[in-house]
């Protein structure tokens, strides 16, 4: 064998070898790439998740005070008590969207930002610091529900979840509130 065919063999082990490892080290990078995607999709998924747990954590609460403080219902605990337990909530709530500011995009962000507000508004009708009417309640709890829709769409979005969310027909569902009082203004 001369030289010059000797050459080419060398030239073509030396491209091959480049080839595979150029190929190697690209189907890596992916690999890594795509475990990161990944675990931060998971982590995103469990801040959203935890985020509206605590945001229905908050409401319940203020349920509770609210219809104690009306005397619609009738608890063990005292107002005082359950005033703790929505100021506790309250805190978890806190903390849960500022873990969701450090890892969701600005649509997420913004979704929870009027979550906040809804939630808030309920907050501040049940501990007396707002007045209102159990109509106005109602029509607090349902735009609280309508923004968790509205941020379960955008966390979905998100996240590349397929398949659609019909918002406006799961809010048509209803709230899983006590009937007004039969001779009540608010009936």
């Amino acid at each position: 064998m001369d030289t010059a065919a000797q050459l080419v063999t060398i030239a073509a082990v030396l491209l091959g070898a480049l080839t595979t490892y150029l190929t190697n080290h690209l189907m890596e990078r992916s690999k890594r790439r795509d475990g990161l995607r990944v675990r931060w999709d998971e982590r995103k998924l469990d801040t959203y998740v935890e985020y509206v747990g605590s945001v229905r954590a908050c409401i319940y609460s203020a349920v509770l005070v609210f219809e104690v403080g009306q005397d619609i219902r009738a608890m063990p605990r005292t107002h005082q008590e359950l005033m703790l337990d929505l100021t506790e909530a309250e805190g978890r709530r806190a903390l849960a969207f500022e873990r969701l500011m450090m890892l969701a995009d600005e649509g997420v962000i913004e979704a929870a930002h009027a979550l906040n507000a809804a939630v808030l508004a309920i907050d501040w009708q049940a501990r007396g610091l707002v007045e209102g009417t159990i109509a106005e309640w109602r029509g607090l709890h349902t735009e609280a529900f309508r923004a968790i829709n509205a941020f379960h769409q955008v966390a979905r979005d998100d996240l590349g979840v397929n398949g659609g969310f019909a918002g406006e027909l799961h809010s048509a569902r209803g709230l899983i509130l006590p009937e007004a009082r039969a001779g009540s203004a608010d009936a």
